[in-house]
């Protein structure tokens, strides 16, 4: 049974990759280059950051499953386990959030809060 969530994480991380890698070069791109998006805070780029994070946090949010999924298949699933890996799939989004956004998606504060609440709860 433990080969098997080894593999579902395995596939999980490689999808990660293949999402992120895949969704910038054949869809965001692309899309980027629509004249019609819109224009917010004064134009397009807060547009273009948002859609571009929000893209790959579903990579971070995947990749962290992964690791849950490598903690059951090890036996070493706990609280603590479940609440650090939380913690850090969070602090990655937020970080990633901030800096794609350059602090001006508000999400950002609430990911690291949320991080930082996950990793103090895993390491009581």
């Amino acid at each position: 049974m433990s080969i098997a969530l080894y593999i579902a994480a395995l596939l999980l991380f490689l999808v990660g990759v293949a999402h992120s890698y895949l969704g910038e070069r054949y869809i965001l791109i692309r899309l980027f280059r629509r004249e019609d998006l819109p224009k917010l805070f004064g134009g397009t780029q807060f547009t273009i950051r948002t859609l571009r994070f929000a893209w790959h946090i579903t990579t971070i949010a995947w990749w962290g499953f992964a690791g849950l999924l490598v903690h059951l298949a090890s036996g070493s699933i706990s609280r603590n386990v479940v609440a650090m890996t939380i913690g850090i799939t969070f602090l990655a989004t937020g970080l990633v959030t901030l800096a794609a956004s350059r602090a001006k998606h508000l999400a950002w504060p609430v990911f690291i809060l949320i991080g930082i609440i996950s990793l103090w709860v895993g390491a009581t």
